[in-house]
């Protein structure tokens, strides 16, 4: 069951970081087309900075959980890799714990950010008007996706531990070494 959850985990970042990888594409072509109608004096487009903007915040948010699922954070190893088994394994946890409090933590206070503009209806103040609950609501749901896949990989972490599968522990939170590569 651990095991499956992690899989589950697994496939549905890499399908964000699918669909975040489609976002950036088209993005760019919206951008490369603005840009050319310009430069060719045919007009604009319109609103290609903003777009953009919106596009970069949702990206930063859900993609950290795909770079934490796929184990492509940075971490610092001059210590860990000369420790034994058991050290490393403390330091991992101990990571992963208190990275996955500090999203929590970025997590809830986005929330007033959105709830605020829910409350008053804001929009954006440029041409576009967009509808910043739009925006924000992606954006926040990307933290609350980290905060729930961090939550998830730390227990799953702690339950190889209990079943005494270090190996397993390893390849879920263990960060992997250039040394050791």
């Amino acid at each position: 069951m651990i095991d499956n959850l992690q899989g589950a985990v697994i496939r549905a970042n890499r399908a964000v970081a699918l669909l975040l990888g489609v976002g950036l594409v088209l993005t760019v072509l919206f951008i490369l087309t603005d840009v050319i109608l310009r430069k060719s004096g045919a007009g604009s487009l319109g609103g290609s900075d903003e777009i953009s903007g919106y596009v970069m915040a949702a990206v930063a948010s859900w993609g950290m959980a795909c770079a934490m699922v796929e184990r492509a954070h940075v971490r610092i190893d001059v210590i860990r890799h000369k420790l034994a088994q058991p050290g490393r394994i403390a330091m991992d946890l101990f990571a992963m714990i208190v990275t996955n409090a500090t999203i929590i933590l970025i997590a809830w206070h986005c929330w007033p950010v959105l709830q605020k503009t829910l409350e008053r209806g804001s929009r954006a103040n440029t041409p576009l008007e967009t509808p910043l609950w739009i925006p924000q609501g992606i954006w926040f749901s990307g933290w609350v996706w980290f905060a729930l896949c961090a939550t998830a990989l730390t227990l799953i972490g702690i339950a190889h531990l209990r079943a005494q599968r270090s190996d397993a522990f390893e390849a879920t939170l263990g960060i992997g070494s250039e040394l050791e590569e």
